[in-house]
C-alpha cells in the first residue's frame, strides 16, 4: 500500500488513510451512481449506508472532523461487495476504501480473543482446519446436529452458533489436501503447469468440489501443483482490518508459488483469486515484495477465466440441465470477471442458460455478514431466491463458497441443486467418459 498519512485537522490527528485512499475520497463527485448498486442502501434507504455516504465518513475521519468511534460501526454494516466500484464514473474505489478504513480503526482497541483465535491461529494453517474437521464430523456422526437442529435445540444454541451451524452443508469424507498428491499430471499433451491455490473452506467443507476443479483442470491439459505448505489467501483479515496478517500470508503465498513454478495460480474460491490478485496493492509499499507481489498477481487467474482462455474442452454428451448463474461478487467487481463463466457454461451441450435477475447482486453471505448482520442478510437472501424461483432452473451454480453456503441453506428442501460451475462442467466430463469405455483415466480426488 502507499506509505500512511495523517490530514491535519483543528479537531484531531484524523485516521489515517493511504495517499490514494485520500486522493479517492477527496475526488467524490457525489453523482450518485452507486446509490442503486448498493444493497445496504436498497434495503434502508440511509445515505450513511450508501457507498458515498461511506466516503464522506472516511473522508471526514481522515481530516479529524468525525471520531473514529462514530464511523467504526458503519464501516462494519457493508457488504464488500465492491459493486460500486463497477459503475463508479470517477475511479472511486469505496469497498477498498471501507476495507482500509477498518484496519486503520483496528489498532485503537485489541483484537477480541475470538478474532485473534481465528485469524492469528486456525486460519494461516491448513493441519489445524483440518484437525477441526475432525471434530466437525465427530459432531455430525454423534447425533448432535440432529439435537442442535431440533426445536429444543434452536432455542438452546446461541444465535450467532445457531446461524453458523445451518449453514453447515453435507462434509465430504476427507479434506481436499489429504486426499491428493501435491502434482497431479495433466490428461493427455501438457497445456500448461498451474498451482491450485486451495481455499480453506473449499478444502474442507467443498473438498468434493475443489476435486472436480482438479479433474476439470487436468482433463484440460493442466498439470496441477497443489503446494501442501500453502495458507490462507488472507481476505478473511483483509475483511476484519487484520492487515499485519494479511502481509504475512501475502509473503508466505508467493513464495511457496514461485517456487512451484507454475505459468498461472488458479483457484476455484471466487474471494481467493480476487485476494491474491490483490496481492500487487498489499505489498506495493515493500521494496523487497512489491515486484515479486506483483508477477504472482499477474500468474492469478479464476478458474473460469483459465479455462476460457485455454480454451476449455467441449463435453460431446449433453447434460439436460436448466441451469441460472450467481455472479459471485468479489469474481464480479472485484475482478471484473462476467463473460468467462457463461463461456463455460455455453460449451456444456444440452444446458440451458437462464439469465438470472440481478446476478450480480449479493445474495448476503458476504464473508460472515450472514453471521454479524443476520437480518439484513436473510433479505438479501431471500431477494436472491425469489429471483432464483422466477427463472424455473433446477440448478444454480456459482464460483465461491460462501455463495455456495448461503444459497444451499436457502434451498434446503427445494428441488433446486446448488453447484459450483466446476462440478457442472465435470458431471459433463464423467458422462462422455461413461460413454466411451477407452476414455483417458480420471485424475485424483
Amino acid at each position: 500500500m502507499d506509505p500512511m498519512v495523517n490530514v491535519p485537522s483543528g479537531r484531531g490527528p484524523g485516521v489515517k488513510i493511504s495517499e490514494q485512499g485520500l486522493f479517492e475520497v477527496d475526488h467524490c463527485s457525489r453523482c450518485g451512481f452507486c446509490l442503486p448498486v448498493c444493497p445496504t442502501y436498497r434495503e434502508t434507504g440511509l445515505e450513511v449506508q450508501s457507498p458515498r455516504g461511506r466516503v464522506q465518513l472516511i473522508r471526514s475521519a481522515a481530516r479529524g472532523e468525525l471520531a473514529p468511534e462514530a464511523i467504526f460501526e458503519h464501516l462494519y454494516h457493508c457488504l464488500d461487495c465492491r459493486a460500486c466500484e463497477t459503475v463508479c464514473p470517477s475511479g472511486v474505489h469505496p469497498g477498498q476504501r471501507v476495507v482500509e478504513a477498518r484496519a486503520a480503526l483496528e489498532p485503537s482497541s485489541p483484537i477480541p480473543w475470538y478474532k485473534r483465535l481465528v485469524l492469528r491461529w486456525v486460519l494461516p494453517s491448513h493441519n489445524r482446519q483440518e484437525f477441526l474437521f475432525l471434530f466437525l464430523k465427530l459432531y455430525v456422526a454423534s447425533g448432535l446436529q440432529r439435537l442442535a437442529r431440533s426445536g429444543v435445540g434452536q432455542r438452546l444454541v446461541p444465535g450467532p452458533l445457531r446461524r453458523m451451524e445451518d449453514m453447515l452443508p453435507k462434509l465430504p469424507a476427507k479434506p481436499l489436501r489429504q486426499r491428493i498428491k501435491e502434482v497431479t499430471p495433466a490428461e493427455g499433451e501438457r497445456r500448461a503447469r498451474v498451482g491450485f491455490f486451495l481455499g480453506c473452506v473449499m478444502n474442507i467443507l467443498y473438498a468434493d468440489a475443489s476435486a472436480a476443479t482438479l479433474r476439470v483442470m487436468t482433463r484440460n491439459g493442466c498439470e496441477v501443483v497443489t503446494p501442501r505448505v500453502q495458507r490462507c489467501c488472507g481476505a478473511p483479515h483483509q475483511d476484519m482490518g487484520d492487515w499485519e496478517g494479511l502481509r504475512d500470508l501475502a509473503r508466505h503465498n508467493i513464495e511457496v508459488f514461485e517456487r512451484a513454478q507454475v505459468d498461472y495460480i488458479v483457484a476455484d474460491c471466487a474471494a481467493c483469486s480476487g485476494m491474491n490478485k490483490e496481492y500487487a496493492e498489499i505489498l506495493a509499499g515493500d521494496p523487497d515484495w512489491a515486484e515479486r507481489a506483483r508477477a504472482h498477481a499477474a500468474k492469478t487467474r479464476d478458474i473460469t477465466e483459465l479455462l476460457a482462455q485455454l480454451p476449455l474442452k467441449r463435453p460431446f454428451i449433453p447434460l439436460e440441465r436448466k441451469v441460472t448463474y450467481h455472479e459471485p461478487c468479489h469474481l464480479r467487481h472485484a475482478q471484473g470477471v462476467a463473460s468467462q463463466p457463461r463461456q463455460v457454461l455455453e460449451a456444456i451441450p444440452g444446458l440451458q442458460l437462464v439469465e438470472l435477475r440481478e446476478s450480480d447482486w449479493c445474495c448476503g453471505s458476504a464473508g460472515v455478514y450472514n453471521i454479524t448482520h443476520p437480518e439484513r442478510s436473510q433479505g438479501l437472501l431471500q431477494r436472491k431466491l425469489d429471483h432464483i424461483a422466477a427463472t424455473g432452473a433446477d440448478t444454480v451454480v456459482t464460483g465461491n463458497p460462501g455463495c455456495l453456503l448461503q444459497l444451499q441453506q436457502g434451498l434446503r428442501g427445494a428441488p433446486t441443486r446448488v453447484m459450483h460451475i466446476t462440478e457442472l462442467l465435470d458431471e459433463a466430463y464423467r458422462a462422455e467418459e461413461a460413454a466411451s469405455p477407452g476414455a483417458s483415466g480420471k485424475a485424483q480426488g
